[in-house]
């Protein structure tokens, strides 16, 4: 079955080129122009990727993301005419995967959907497996899935949550720094900010927090970074 890429564009002409080329190297793009369809089309699962153009007109392409982020883990390549740095940081701290600036080559964005695909966890279908080991304070890491839960629930963590959520249970109570945590969650740490990795972990404890209110097993250190509290 082809991976279906979801691209969500309120200009035909550029739906029509994007189509076009992830057809030609062997997606399935399914195409709609809101917010609110995209938002419909992720529910019903099944998208391997979202193309998200930020200026629709209906939400913000940046209201979308978020609306997704709650709810799923899909990788997403924002698309925007912008190119302001703070809208690049702004899409990239709120779950953003890729950012592309407009004009493109449409050959550059079929490249950049098969490289986050690469990158990007596959969940497990139609397998039965064992429940994996509890690692420290409620959390168990499966590997092989690229899945973490808490307290026996599934996070929907995006690829960049999942790895820094899994450096800091491998090492409860070990400090790490902002450029420790950027080395280990982004493939290109130098492309990211300290805030960047500030934004995510609030994001981390959100999705903690709609597991247990009361939880709070990430630290912050003022001054020296962030750590998970050791059980007990």
């Amino acid at each position: 079955m082809l991976p279906r890429i979801l691209i969500v564009e309120d200009e035909p002409a550029i739906a029509d080129t994007l189509v076009y080329a992830l057809k030609t190297e062997g997606f399935a793009p399914q195409w709609c122009q809101t917010g609110g369809e995209a938002l419909r089309a992720v529910a019903a699962d099944g998208i391997a990727l979202v193309i998200l153009d930020v200026g629709l007109p209906d939400l913000s392409g940046f209201e979308v993301c978020k609306r997704i982020r709650a709810r799923s883990a899909v990788p997403i390549l924002f698309l925007t005419a912008r190119q302001a740095e703070v809208d690049r940081v702004v899409g990239l701290e709120i779950g953003g995967d890729d950012y592309v600036v407009k004009p493109f080559s449409p050959r550059e964005i079929a490249a950049r959907v098969k490289a986050i695909l690469r990158r990007s966890p596959q969940p497990a279908r139609n397998v039965i497996r064992d429940k994996p080991p509890a690692d420290s304070a409620g959390f168990a890491v499966d590997e092989e899935r690229c899945e973490i839960r808490f307290n026996d629930a599934p996070l929907p963590l995006t690829r960049h949550e999942y790895r820094l959520l899994k450096t800091l249970v491998a090492r409860p109570g070990r400090v790490f720094s902002r450029d420790e945590l950027m080395a280990a969650a982004w493939d290109d740490p130098g492309a990211s900010f300290d805030r960047t990795v500030d934004a995510h972990i609030k994001t981390l404890r959100a999705k903690l927090r709609a597991v247990a209110p009361d939880a709070d097993p990430i630290e912050t250190r003022r001054g020296l970074g962030y750590a998970l509290r050791p059980p007990g």
